[in-house]
């Protein structure tokens, strides 16, 4: 089962995650040996023009999940931001649909909200689970760093105290977005351990080998490709409009090569 899966991914060597924000680009992601799918919010958001931030509609990320999970043959998780409301009886309804379209894992975030509020979405989500049947995995993530939400020098400590709160609510990992610095990186592994620490791509980070030695288990590109892709989109455009197409045979994939990705799918 993909639910099962998925959770092993997170034992043993790194678990590199390409983030995914269209079937599109999931298919190429997975062709390209990634062992799960994660999506970015911001470039799924952005592919169904909404920004990023919870403005999303629930029956558009829902439609995405959809097309995805036809296409892949690998497990699935879908990045809910906070949930897209503050009613914890929603998130279990959005939980529910997102399962059902062949989700295995969640990300879900505190963002400006309080701890006891994700702890409340957490709980929601783990019961809508249960009652699937599936073993949905919970990756909580917490914005102290992003978002600078401790005061100076406090930061692994509040994460700690965050992800204790998060872990008795039924999460199954941290996801620390803004972590770089390789003493912090290990304190928190140590902190929250046995829960597997995910951060996300940074300029700046240590090499993967040695992430993984101070106790990363997850890492995430969060939305590092879809920028590249819409930043490459928009030079073409603007050469293109200008007179000149050169820039847009370069790297550019196949045509028969990227058509067979989709050809047979379930």
């Amino acid at each position: 089962m993909l639910d099962q899966l998925f959770r092993r991914l997170h034992d043993g060597e790194l678990l590199i995650l390409p983030n995914a924000w269209d079937a599109g680009s999931a298919r190429l992601i997975e062709s390209r040996g990634a062992k799960a799918i994660a999506t970015t919010s911001a470039g799924l958001a952005w592919s169904q023009g909404y920004p990023d931030g919870d403005a999303l509609p629930i029956e558009q990320l829902l439609h995405a999940v959809r097309a995805i999970a036809r296409v892949i043959h690998v497990p699935l998780t879908i990045d809910v931001e906070g949930g897209y409301s503050n009613d914890p009886a929603d998130v279990a309804r959005l939980v529910a649909g997102i399962l059902e379209a062949g989700a295995v894992g969640i990300n879900i975030e505190d963002g400006s909200g309080t701890p006891q509020l994700l702890c409340a979405k957490i709980a929601a989500a783990r019961e809508s689970a249960g009652r699937a049947g599936v073993e949905l995995f919970v990756n909580a993530r917490t914005d102290v760093y992003l978002r600078g939400l401790a005061s100076e020098g406090d930061a692994v400590g509040e994460v700690a105290r965050r992800s204790e709160r998060y872990r008795a609510a039924g999460c199954d990992g941290i996801f620390v977005p803004g972590l770089t610095e390789g003493s912090a990186i290990e304190a928190i592994a140590a902190a929250i351990h046995p829960l597997p620490l995910n951060i996300m791509l940074r300029p700046g980070l240590p090499s993967k080998a040695e992430l993984h030695a101070r106790g990363v288990r997850r890492l995430s590109a969060g939305s590092a490709i879809a920028q590249a892709a819409f930043g490459r989109v928009g030079r073409m455009t603007e050469e293109f409009l200008a007179g000149g197409s050169a820039e847009m045979f370069v790297d550019a994939a196949d045509y028969g090569e990227i058509n067979r990705l989709f050809q047979g799918n379930r």
